[in-house]
């Protein structure tokens, strides 16, 4: 009888630790204060750095993540330039991780194509593996801006085998090199080539097809949304269009926008509305569960 009474002591206190431990471990959760690092190494370049805001009362289950990817024709631009879309995400979608990264911009002995979209696949898979120490769901919502419109979309549509991008904001987004705009320009098919790491594909590739994400939808693409200027001089609305049709081919959801003005040389009011499309695309693709 003693033995016995022993024994149920032991395992009271045994399940009482266990018990104790798991509410502390969700107390911890729900209390976790906002968290702010700049600058985190991704690789082994200097410019492999990104910026991470970690919101309060996050966790693993359903903190997921909006990454911003800046422009500047895959040669120049930095993070700071997306500078502006963190605080409209924080206020109004407080609840969301915010990434802002650089990646490694193409020189003449440093080229863009596929190391811009492998630079994205590296951060994506660094947070997915620090997924518990940070408290996030690697989730993704990818919002571009020119350049970085295009890694965004090549990325979701070529790279993301695990379907971890589940929205797209393209933002006057290159979508398609095969249009006469680019291959009529004697010199653009060869600032393409020479964006090109030609060891990374097959000889004999067509690097105005194989890099161009209109031409490599599928209806495993992620639902997007398309915003141009129909006086764009860099990317025409012909890009758009052809875009646009690929989606409604694939039947993937999307949203195309036209403004009017030239690459993102838009009205404040425009620009009010494109951020209002974005919310709704976070609420409905990437919403964070109460």
């Amino acid at each position: 009888m003693k033995k016995l009474l022993l024994i149920i002591i032991y395992f009271g206190i045994h399940f009482s630790f266990i018990s104790c431990t798991k509410d502390n471990d969700s107390d911890r959760a729900d209390t976790l204060a906002a968290e702010t690092f700049l600058n985190v190494s991704y690789g082994n370049n200097s410019q492999e750095k990104y910026d991470l805001y970690l919101p309060a009362n996050r966790s693993s289950e359903k903190t997921k993540v909006i990454v911003l990817v800046h422009g500047g024709g895959w040669t120049e631009g930095d993070k700071s330039d997306m500078g502006s879309f963190i605080p409209f995400i924080q206020q109004v979608h407080p609840n969301h991780a915010i990434v802002n990264m650089n990646y490694v911009l193409a020189t003449v002995n440093t080229p863009a194509f596929p190391n811009q979209f492998l630079d994205l696949d590296a951060v994506i898979n660094k947070l997915t593996s620090e997924k518990n120490e940070l408290q996030i769901l690697p989730q993704f919502g990818l919002i571009g801006a020119s350049a970085g419109a295009h890694i965004s979309l090549m990325y979701d549509s070529v790279y993301d085998s695990d379907d971890q991008v589940k929205m797209v904001g393209n933002i006057v987004g290159p979508a398609d090199f095969t249009d006469p705009f680019y291959s009529d320009n004697p010199n653009f098919p060869v600032y393409l080539t020479a964006l090109v790491d030609e060891s990374a594909y097959p000889t004999g590739t067509n690097y105005a097809a194989v890099l161009s994400p209109a031409l490599q939808v599928s209806n495993a693409s992620s639902p997007s949304l398309l915003f141009y200027g129909n006086t764009d001089p860099l990317v025409p609305l012909s890009n758009a269009i052809t875009l646009n049709t690929a989606l409604n081919n694939a039947q993937v959801d999307h949203n195309f926008t036209v403004y009017d003005g030239g690459h993102g040389d838009w009205s404040s009011n425009d620009y009010e509305d494109l951020k209002t499309q974005l919310s709704m695309y976070i609420n409905t693709y990437l919403k964070v569960s109460e």
